[in-house]
């Protein structure tokens, strides 16, 4: 199994400096990459802080000059609020900048918020549309000139400027959750990217049935890549559990907000619904998030890694932002890179971190 981080710049407060969440965030992926991770991931979302992402593409160009090694994603680029020639050609800039690292993800979106203000209020569902359209639309402009007419976009014969270096392209990710999706991955010979939220491990079998259903229904497609993401924080003893719980859990009730879109949003920050009324709130007691999620000691983690291992997973996505502090975040990663993947590496993370 390799390893891969999700990081953004995630502020919890406007007293938080975001020049210094900057720095911070870019200490975390230089250490990833001295410790052995395969690829960094940045995410695409808008006007919240939450999180703070408004062009992925930027961010992996700002780490691009200062890594060597790791691969650079988007997690993901959300198709209804690009075109598709703006999202090829900036992908295409990403690629060449960064000595073909790049990881090129691409999703329908998930907060309702931001539908109802980057792509006109339509039901984030319907993003699905989009991504169907899109996808096909820039492996072609990144192949050279091509006329469309789709149901959301038109142009006349254009091409993608600049193209990738990588070829044919840099390999695809699809966001899924729905055996649609899936089917839709695997036909366009994408990797899957897929995030059981808050749920207990018993979701990861239920996608796991999707991803196996999925490849059976395409006979003669190569098996793509699985990746899962999942909410993660080591630490070195349970006394240590009660600052990534609440990390967590005030997390969980802004993210809430922003997916059905039914709290206040002040200056950017998302209000944390009262628990009683989440979707998820058997998820959130304490026991729950430190079972479900990729919480624990080492020890702790690297049982629940082979679990992850067992079903198939091939790259599992450390989701490293959710309001954790920077010393626990990095004292986190110090542990995942020194005691954790190890395990899975066969030495290839064992190295020390470099700004440890």
């Amino acid at each position: 199994m390799k390893f891969a981080l999700a990081i953004d710049w995630q502020r919890t407060s406007p007293d938080q400096d975001i020049r210094k969440i900057a720095d911070e965030t870019l200490e975390l992926v230089s250490m990833a990459e001295a410790g052995g991770f395969a690829q960094v991931y940045a995410a695409e979302h808008h006007s919240n802080e939450l999180t703070n992402g408004p062009n992925p593409f930027v961010m992996l160009a700002h780490w691009a000059n200062h890594t060597k090694h790791i691969r650079l994603g988007t997690a993901v680029a959300v198709a209804p609020y690009w075109h598709p020639l703006r999202l090829a050609a900036e992908a295409a800039v990403v690629d060449i900048i960064s000595g073909g690292r790049l990881e090129f993800g691409i999703g329908r979106g998930a907060f309702q918020y931001e539908f109802d203000r980057m792509a006109g209020g339509i039901p984030q569902n319907v993003g699905s549309e989009h991504l169907r359209e899109a996808l096909p639309a820039i492996l072609k402009l990144w192949q050279g000139d091509y006329t469309h007419n789709g149901k959301h976009w038109q142009w006349p014969s254009a091409t993608s400027v600049p193209k990738p270096v990588q070829k044919p392209h840099p390999p695809l990710w699809i966001a899924a959750r729905d055996p649609d999706t899936f089917d839709f991955a695997i036909k366009m010979g994408a990797g899957i990217m897929s995030n059981p939220l808050s749920k207990p491990f018993a979701e990861m079998e239920v996608l796991a049935d999707k991803f196996k259903k999925a490849c059976a229904d395409n006979p003669g497609k190569p098996r793509p890549e699985w990746m899962i993401l999942r909410r993660t924080c080591v630490f070195d003893s349970l006394d240590d559990w009660d600052v990534p719980y609440q990390a967590s859990l005030d997390y969980s009730r802004a993210f809430q907000n922003l997916f059905r879109n039914t709290g206040g949003v002040k200056n950017g920050f998302a209000e944390r619904l009262a628990i009683d009324s989440l979707d998820n709130k058997d998820d959130l007691s304490r026991e729950a998030i430190l079972d479900n999620l990729m919480f624990g000691t080492p020890d702790m983690v690297v049982k629940k890694l082979r679990q992850y291992e067992a079903v198939g997973t091939d790259i599992f996505l450390y989701g490293m932002s959710f309001g954790l502090p920077h010393k626990h975040a990095k004292r986190s990663l110090e542990l995942f890179i020194k005691n954790v993947m190890p395990h899975f590496t066969k030495g290839k993370g064992a190295r020390v971190a470099a700004a440890q």
